[in-house]
């Protein structure tokens, strides 16, 4: 049964098809393979040189579903991992079996190939058992482990007491990199930009984190069309609807996408830091602490507002 006023098959086609052909498209929900037209879209995305990637919640995950997916062109999976345990898993989820659901994907993901990888939300609730779960992602044969630090935004309001502190965020972010750089599975962070500064301050070699990508490399698209500059940042930025389904024009068309393109006029102490084009600071954090998707980051401990 559709959402009310979510995209159909051939309005879904029509933005794919307005799509530059370089980009990666995240197939998310919700569940993305509850939409019965999937594979039809996969399809014409590979059909137009669009590689995609899909993070499924596991329920719908079979050998037959995988293998479907992987023809019509999906590279890799991604699948939800919040605790080493049943008991840690499923109290987070707040779904009794999530455990062993998102295991049992895994284990048909690699039954048939399909390459994947496991996404972790980070909080004070299993930052402890942050080296037991990447034991548990290289077990169950993850490429990545992609550490998601909480955004107190949407349903994660409820859960604002247990994000880290910025200290916290720094000793979890300086882990990752040892444990990147130990292997054999990729350490890596999401919704954490300060980590190119700590990535700077411990000479890395290589290529630095890539910071706050919302609008910057990365645009999400609501089930209703609506543009937003990532699914944290719960500002509308746009709608293809507006825009004959022609993604470009909307994203041109958008102030919000125009302002976080000028990161010297960021807010606060974002603006002045000398990593505000490169980090930027998560705007969609900064919006939650201070209703303007302008502001100053509040997990940075250079912030002097969260010191």
């Amino acid at each position: 049964m559709p959402y009310e006023g979510e995209l159909t098959t051939e309005e879904c086609k029509r933005v794919i098809d307005s799509l530059p052909a370089n980009l990666m498209i995240i197939w998310t929900g919700g569940e993305p393979m509850a939409r019965p037209d999937i594979l039809d879209l996969v399809r014409r995305a590979t059909a137009r040189g669009i590689r995609s990637v899909m993070a499924p919640c596991g329920i719908l995950v079979t050998e037959s579903a995988l293998l479907a997916l992987k023809e019509a062109g999906v590279m890799a999976c991604s699948f939800s991992l919040d605790g080493a345990t049943p008991a840690m898993h499923d109290a987070f989820r707040g779904v009794e079996g999530a455990f062993e659901m998102v295991t049992q994907a895994m284990k048909v993901a690699r039954t048939v190939g399909m390459p994947f990888q496991v996404n972790c939300t980070v909080s004070k609730l299993n930052q402890a058992e942050l080296p037991a779960i990447r034991e548990l992602a290289m077990a169950t044969g993850a490429k990545t482990l992609d550490l998601f630090f909480l955004v107190p935004v949407g349903r994660g309001k409820n859960l604002s007491d247990v994000a880290l502190s910025p200290a916290e965020t720094e000793t979890v972010l300086r882990w990752a990199f040892e444990m990147d750089a130990k292997g054999p599975i990729h350490v890596r962070e999401t919704c954490a930009p300060q980590a190119v500064r700590i990535w700077h301050a411990l000479g890395k070699p290589g290529t630095p984190p890539a910071g706050c990508m919302g609008g910057k490399g990365f645009v999400f698209i609501s089930h209703t069309g609506v543009l937003q500059p990532c699914g944290f940042l719960d500002v509308p930025s746009g709608n293809v609807r507006d825009n004959d389904f022609d993604f470009v024009e909307a994203y041109r068309a958008s102030k919000v996408f125009k302002d976080l393109s000028k990161p010297d006029e960021y807010a606060g102490f974002c603006g002045q830091c000398d990593f505000r084009s490169s980090c930027g600071g998560c705007r969609a954090r900064a919006y939650a602490a201070t209703g303007d998707y302008m502001g100053a980051e509040t997990s940075c401990p250079l912030n002097r507002g969260a010191l």
